[in-house]
């Protein structure tokens, strides 16, 4: 994100106030994640057009509201807003409880099918280039081979789709979900890719997701998002089982021996 490019300028009649809102929109809204890091101090205050001083103020006044966190020779930065979502404990559960993936993807069905159907609705010019700029990507990852920027797009569109949705609730509680995708415990790539065989299965499904987006065909755009999370579920239950069938026959043939 080019963070330097969301700031305006503030008048001139409470700036202090008008930083602090300006700043609580961009949060409010979806566009400031939490984790991001703010522009250093000199950098914010060109961009605002007001003083270091006043916007040390106002930064103050976001850091009492809990909004971002400072931290010493690191800088500014949105605060944890949606909290953990799970404690360590509770995940290392999940990770041995077959089950509860199979949760996680019923809750991502509902909410990316939303988030598809609002974004095929409410999506701006500057959200369409933007998933046609990572369906590029996707497609350059996959002809390349490159699981790492394969993983990386993958994410991206996701994302992106429900920045797209304008939905201030969607974007920071699928934020923190694609979090826990991120860190592996509830999403495995090169398993799927695996089940897939070359990927291609995977990357047809997010050029239809995205194309529908761009177009504006919400019904399109919903079934498209339906359709990927109901092939990664199966893709799931068929790689276990097999897993299973593979662990059994393993067993017959140490006991025939």
């Amino acid at each position: 994100m080019n963070t330097k490019a969301i700031f305006e300028p503030v008048g001139h009649e409470s700036l202090a106030d008008a930083v602090v809102a300006q700043i609580e929109d961009l949060i409010a809204s979806g566009i400031l994640k939490q984790g991001r890091k703010l522009p250093s101090e000199r950098d914010l205050a060109e961009m605002l057009r007001v003083s270091r001083p006043k916007l040390r103020e106002a930064l103050a006044v976001l850091e009492e509201r809990g909004l971002v966190t400072t931290q010493h020779g690191e800088g500014t930065f949105v605060a944890a807003l949606t909290g953990q979502a799970m404690l360590p404990a509770l995940l290392a559960l999940y990770e041995r409880h077959e089950p509860a993936f199979f949760d996680h993807l019923e809750y991502r069905r509902e909410q990316e099918g939303f988030a598809a159907r609002l974004a095929a609705r409410r999506s701006t010019k500057a959200d369409k280039e933007r998933i046609a700029e990572i369906l590029d990507e996707n497609v350059r990852a996959w002809e390349a081979n490159d699981a790492q920027a394969s993983r990386e797009a993958d994410f991206a569109l996701h994302a992106a789709i429900v920045d797209a949705s304008q939905n201030a609730t969607l974007i920071h509680m699928m934020a923190s979900i694609y979090e826990l995708t991120k860190r592996g415990v509830f999403y495995n790539r090169s398993f799927l890719k695996s089940i897939d065989g070359s990927g291609k299965q995977l990357l047809d499904q997010h050029l239809a997701l995205g194309q529908a987006v761009i177009d504006g065909d919400e019904k399109r755009a919903e079934q498209a998002a339906l359709d990927h999370i109901d092939f990664v579920e199966r893709s799931f239950r068929t790689g276990i089982e097999q897993q299973r069938r593979e662990a059994m026959a393993e067993k017959r043939r140490l006991l025939s021996r």
